[in-house]
């Protein structure tokens, strides 16, 4: 039902594109990060709870038109659904239904439910389109409580030292899932403007957030003592960093079961939050789709290929060219 083009996934049938890599006439967008949703399309069609993330990203004309989770559409005769991912907010698995045959497409995904995000659902089909940015047995998420914790004994110990502490967070998704985990009873939180930016499209869709205090100026911030502070990674050198004062610096990615994470060489923690599927939750989510196929992209999928087809499942390696996304 879907093929590779080099405008991305293409549903000849439908004459529609999920996710595509370039502008096209009719595009099926399974969340915000900018690896899945471009600008450039004539039409957009995406889950109603994604619609504030797009227009914040893409333009607030963008011509796109929100629908309900579950609730179906019919494209050309392709019956085309959206369904919860749990990846950010209004990230969606689609699934799309056409001559008795049923695929869906994950997009990005993780299994544990982070409160803000929606709770991901496994969709039954016959063949499964799944990622694969951590599908090695070694990632094995801890639950989001137990690293909150973590997070939160960190802040207090750096608040003992009188210092602030930064966290350096992707700006949409998780900088608002660190956002909640924080303690706000603990102290005053401040965030970049670009995570402000996206806190804003979360309260546009509905979604609570601790308050925050927006960091503007890059000349001085005053005293930021016993504070807490999310910005995206690439503000780690710049004069808007500098001007924060004494902090310890913390990152936030799946990436720091491993290793302190790419690009984090500079920082004292790295906490292991992603908003990924780990091994054990691709499995689960496998075997929850009941799908007689399986196409890996994204990350670890020739391993994740072997595995399966060892395990008598048919599965294939899907090759669709993705820049890296909000990990």
């Amino acid at each position: 039902m879907l093929k590779v083009t080099k405008e991305g996934l293409y549903c000849e049938v439908g004459d529609f594109h999920v996710d595509p890599l370039k502008g096209v006439d009719r595009a099926l967008i399974t969340h915000g990060h900018s690896d899945h949703a471009r600008r450039g399309s004539k039409a957009y069609l995406t889950a109603e709870k994604g619609v504030s993330i797009l227009r914040t990203r893409l333009g607030k004309r963008l011509p796109v038109e929100g629908v309900p989770y579950g609730e179906s559409r019919l494209i050309n005769g392709v019956k085309v659904s959206f369904h919860p991912a749990g990846h950010v907010l209004g990230a969606s698995m689609i699934r799309l239904e056409h001559g008795g045959e049923i695929w869906v497409v994950s997009g990005d995904y993780k299994i544990e439910d982070d409160g803000i995000s929606g709770a991901y659902e496994p969709v039954k089909c016959h063949t499964f389109i799944t990622e694969s940015t951590f599908g090695l047995p070694i990632y094995r998420w801890e639950p989001q409580l137990v690293v909150a914790g973590q997070m939160n004994r960190w802040w207090a110990s750096n608040q003992r030292q009188g210092i602030a502490s930064v966290i350096f967070a992707y700006s949409l998704g998780k900088a608002q899932r660190v956002l909640s985990m924080l303690d706000e009873k603990q102290g005053e939180i401040f965030v970049h403007p670009t995570v402000m930016k996206m806190n804003e499209a979360y309260a546009d869709a509905g979604v609570i957030l601790p308050p925050t205090t927006e960091l503007k100026a890059v000349d001085t911030f005053g005293d930021l003592s016993g504070a807490v502070v999310i910005a995206p990674g690439s503000v780690s050198e710049t004069a808007w960093m500098s001007a924060i004062g004494p902090c310890a610096k913390a990152s936030a990615s799946g990436w720091n079961l491993v290793r302190k994470g790419r690009g984090w060489s500079n920082v004292d923690r790295g906490f292991v939050v992603s908003d990924h599927v780990d091994w054990p939750g691709l499995m689960q989510a496998i075997e929850a789709n009941e799908a007689e196929r399986v196409l890996v992209t994204h990350g670890s999928s020739e391993i994740v290929v072997r595995y399966l087809n060892e395990m008598g499942r048919e599965a294939h390696v899907l090759e669709v060219m993705l820049r890296e996304g909000g990990e």
